[in-house]
């Protein structure tokens, strides 16, 4: 009994204080960063990005559902971004013109001010 409680806890000790070691992963790692690529190789790639199938004939393969929704919320942010942009344009010229408005406004103001008459007019 003793014996197998020894041989336990020498067990114990060196799974813990077994060092692990990583560098091939990560070395595998820091060569797909420095090559420009993701860090993990099955997040994307040919085999993740591409169909599962193909036709012989050549015909596209149906979108799956989960991209006919990407393709749709796409195209509806990019019709409500026009939208806006197109309403921000009408504002931006609506308020040029309310301002030229206003100049021409002021200047009209200060053409038909009341004008000096008498001596003071024949001085100038």
């Amino acid at each position: 009994m003793e014996t197998l409680l020894h041989s336990v806890r020498r067990i114990k000790i060196s799974v813990i204080s077994r060092p692990l070691s990583y560098s091939a992963t990560l070395q595998s790692k820091q060569w797909r960063l420095s090559k420009g690529l993701s860090a993990n190789r099955t997040a994307e790639g040919i085999l993740t990005d591409g169909p599962d199938y193909t036709f012989l004939d050549g015909r596209p393969t149906p979108l799956l559902q989960k991209q006919k929704l990407r393709m749709l919320r796409q195209q509806d942010y990019a019709s409500k971004i026009v939208q806006l942009s197109s309403e921000l344009d009408f504002v931006k010229q609506r308020y040029q013109d309310n301002l030229q408005k206003q100049r021409e406004e002021r200047d009209a103001v200060i053409q038909n001010r009341l004008k000096p008459k008498g001596k003071q007019m024949k001085r100038k």
